[in-house]
């Protein structure tokens, strides 16, 4: 093993890599506008619900039942009906998501010390969204009784049982807290597998591989030197990811740095290891891409990114544990939000080991068949 010859065919690589703006832009740009997109645009929140009002009340109960829904931030009132024929017509054009209800009586029960009922009808078309803005009714619910609670009775005596909530890691429940750790594991898996796979392809495609080859290089050095730039470009993707999280998102890094750059070494074995067996099994780049966006779609589906590992058939929960993915994801999550270390992550850690050093050896050794 010569680390002069290793170091020149980094090198080359790398110039390679600079020549082209095309890989470049994908390189550096891409990830920086996925991060946005994931921050921005792609966003778990439920804000600023459109909600519909039928007041069949008309007291100053009800009215203040009102705005206590639309005081709360979650709320905008877009429509007063004055009839429940309009309800329909509201949900099937999709003005609203919500429809507070309102009936006669409401005002004079809670005058009397009674139990009071209120209809709201949600558009569980989404399913996800009618269930947080459920919960975001309930809330509003519970803060207005007790309200009524203190002001019409307020020696009662209260119920045993007073819950209080409070929200470890991620107080003000904002999904960018959430999604920019995913998006650092899709991108930094993405780019080292497609690119290490494509740049193997691509010099034998132009004829090149057969050069090297006939060079003092020999299996391992050529791998080494075609696989290392991208495991440099990959801890640059983790800073540059860093750097966007902090400064744009405001995304704090609870635990230590340091360790996630160690831990995305080791889980970037994994990512090369494929994009080295990729490389063995594409004759041509566009075979090469397709390859790898058909190995790509299953580890994000399947890794906990978008839909929790949780709520999949325990069918689909088995099959997760072969996803390398998977326990990257676990390791940057807990690095960036709860700021476990070692002492917590170590199973994860000793799976993603093993997956790397099997994918990577597995790899070698079809790498070094292919070139002899």
């Amino acid at each position: 093993m010569n680390l002069h010859r290793i170091l020149r065919l980094m090198k080359k690589e790398l110039i390679q890599i600079r020549r082209d703006r095309r890989i470049l832009a994908f390189l550096f740009v891409v990830p920086v506008v996925q991060l946005f997109l994931f921050g921005y645009a792609v966003s778990t929140d439920v804000n600023h619900v459109a909600m519909a009002v039928l007041d069949e009340d008309r007291t100053a109960e009800s009215r203040a039942l009102i705005r206590r829904f639309t005081a709360s931030g979650y709320f905008d009132q877009v429509a007063y009906l004055s009839g429940q024929r309009e309800i329909d017509a509201l949900l099937d054009a999709g003005r609203a998501a919500l429809v507070l209800r309102v009936p006669r009586g409401f005002g004079h029960a809670l005058a009397r010390g009674r139990g009071a009922e209120i209809q709201t009808i949600l558009d569980g078309a989404d399913s996800r969204m009618a269930r947080v803005i459920a919960g975001y009714t309930n809330g509003v619910l519970r803060v207005y009784g007790g309200e009524i609670v203190q002001t019409r009775a307020p020696r009662a005596r209260l119920p045993a049982v007073d819950g209080r909530v409070r929200v470890w890691y991620n107080p003000e429940l904002k999904s960018v807290y959430f999604m920019v750790p995913g998006v650092l594991c899709m991108v930094l898996f993405l780019i080292t597998m497609l690119m290490t796979a494509l740049a193997i392809v691509r010099e034998r495609e132009i004829g090149t591989l057969e050069q090297l080859v006939v060079t003092p290089l020999s299996a391992g050095e050529l791998m080494l030197g075609k696989t290392l730039p991208f495991l440099l470009i990959g801890l640059i993707e983790i800073v540059l990811t860093l750097l966007t999280a902090i400064l744009i998102f405001r995304v704090e890094v609870a635990g230590s740095i340091p360790l996630l750059f160690a831990l995305s070494a080791l889980f970037l074995m994994t990512s090369l290891g494929l994009g080295i067996f990729i490389s063995t099994i594409s004759k041509t780049q566009h075979e090469a891409t397709l390859s790898s966006f058909l190995c790509f779609m299953p580890f994000i589906l399947l890794s906990g990114f978008i839909f929790p590992v949780e709520n999949m058939p325990a069918a689909i929960q088995g099959v997760t544990y072969l996803i390398p993915l998977r326990y990257f994801l676990e390791i940057v999550r807990g690095i960036f939000l709860r700021g476990v270390g070692m002492d917590v992550l170590w199973p994860q850690v000793i799976a993603l080991a093993v997956f790397g050093i099997a994918i990577l050896s597995l790899a070698a050794a079809r790498f070094s068949k292919r070139l002899g």
